[in-house]
């Protein structure tokens, strides 16, 4: 879709149906910031296109939202829920108080705001909010991130009015209602900023332009097998070739600065802004969580994908194979990432221009960097219907 015809898009959606009336739209989601980014990337789109909206974030007392949200520009409400615990069931013997507490906090939340949509993104906390406005008949839409459909999801998913869908493998997992749209628009993340090129983010960094570029990271926290395995590659000098932008995590930075180089090896907690990183990278190693995936999709880069071994339900797993089996990334297990093993695959895919093209080519033609927008403009139908 061309620019001018998101622009008309966008006009007959968020301009001219929804006019008259001011939409109050609640959405819930956390725990983690897996779930919580993208309720924030949806409010972001919504408050761009639709000042005069109403928007209100749920989100849980014990998850990240206490930390991000007072950092932005919406109204918010925190819950006392807990999730279920996988591993230590014994703290689960307390779950029937919590959920009389987190099914009456929901009810009382939405007595208060009376949203005309509530939208859940999964997550311990989104799962009450949304299970109460559907049973008072009020329109929900879920947005699901990863390849294989969180248990909120799930449970939801008869009585949502629509499912939105970061990987589309994911339908097939889920028993929608017969009201129930599905639709695979992608994962809410911020676009890929146009301005810049590769050899001014390179310079920003202090990297010299003559050498590929490689960019690793674990996520907003970092990665501590990623880590070790960069680690050890540059001890054995494999990748001494090489520029490194290498995001180990606030915690672990510190630990790690010793092996920064100058014009060659950048060592940070994180990258922010990450467009930066992203434009200077010939290739991406990192964590498949589902936000990640969709960003490198977005920029069309050529990728490996580490999934962390102990997500939820092997989500990640799922998800860097969904990936790996659509020819947009390369899989690369964490029990078989050493130093050694890690450093011969980037120079494998670095010496084959062409596999990274073919890589680099499927990433794009998954990636939906309009994905915030154009799902929020499919839930705003519900609005009076």
């Amino acid at each position: 879709m061309s620019k001018s015809e998101r622009e008309t898009f966008r006009h007959l959606v968020f301009g001219v149906r929804h006019s008259t009336f001011a939409v109050k739209v609640l959405f819930t989601g956390g725990g983690t910031g897996g779930h919580l980014m993208p309720a924030l990337a949806l409010a972001q789109a919504l408050r761009a296109e639709r000042p005069e909206a109403g928007i209100v974030i749920v989100g849980a007392e014990r998850g990240i939202e206490g930390e991000v949200l007072p950092h932005y520009p919406y109204r918010y409400v925190l819950l006392p829920v807990e999730p279920i615990y996988r591993f230590q069931w014994w703290r689960n013997l307390r779950w029937p108080l919590i959920a009389w507490r987190a099914w009456r906090s929901a009810g009382a939340v939405l007595d208060r705001e009376r949203p005309d949509i509530v939208v859940g993104t999964g997550g311990y906390v989104s799962g009450p909010v949304v299970w109460r406005a559907q049973r008072r008949g009020i329109p929900t839409a879920l947005q699901e991130q990863n390849a294989l459909p969180g248990i909120t999801t799930r449970w939801l998913a008869q009585r949502a009015r629509q499912i939105h869908l970061g990987f589309p493998e994911a339908q097939a997992r889920l028993r929608p209602g017969p009201r129930t749209v599905v639709f695979a628009l992608g994962n809410p993340i911020r676009s890929p900023a146009d301005e810049g090129d590769r050899a001014t983010a390179l310079a920003a960094f202090g990297l010299a332009p003559d050498r590929p570029t490689v960019l690793i990271f674990g996520g907003s926290q970092g990665a501590r097998a990623l880590n070790y395995a960069v680690a050890g590659a540059l001890e054995h000098g494999g990748l001494s070739d090489v520029n490194l932008l290498w995001g180990a995590g606030p915690t672990h930075a510190s630990t790690f600065a010793r092996y920064a180089v100058r014009d060659r090896v950048v060592v940070q907690g994180f990258f922010d802004p990450m467009a930066r990183a992203y434009r200077a990278a010939d290739l991406v190693v990192c964590r498949a969580g589902a936000m990640t995936t969709a960003e490198v999709c977005a920029w069309g880069k050529p990728s490996v994908l580490v999934p962390l071994p102990h997500s939820a339900a092997d989500h990640q797993l799922h998800n860097a194979r969904a990936l790996e089996q659509s020819g947009a990334a390369v899989l690369l297990e964490e029990r078989h990432l050493m130093g050694r093993s890690l450093s011969a695959l980037v120079h494998q895919l670095l010496a084959d221009p062409a596999r990274r093209e073919a890589l680099a080519r499927s990433a794009r033609s998954r990636g939906q960097p309009n994905a915030s927008w154009e799902v929020m403009s499919k839930i705003l139908t519900l609005f009076g219907n």
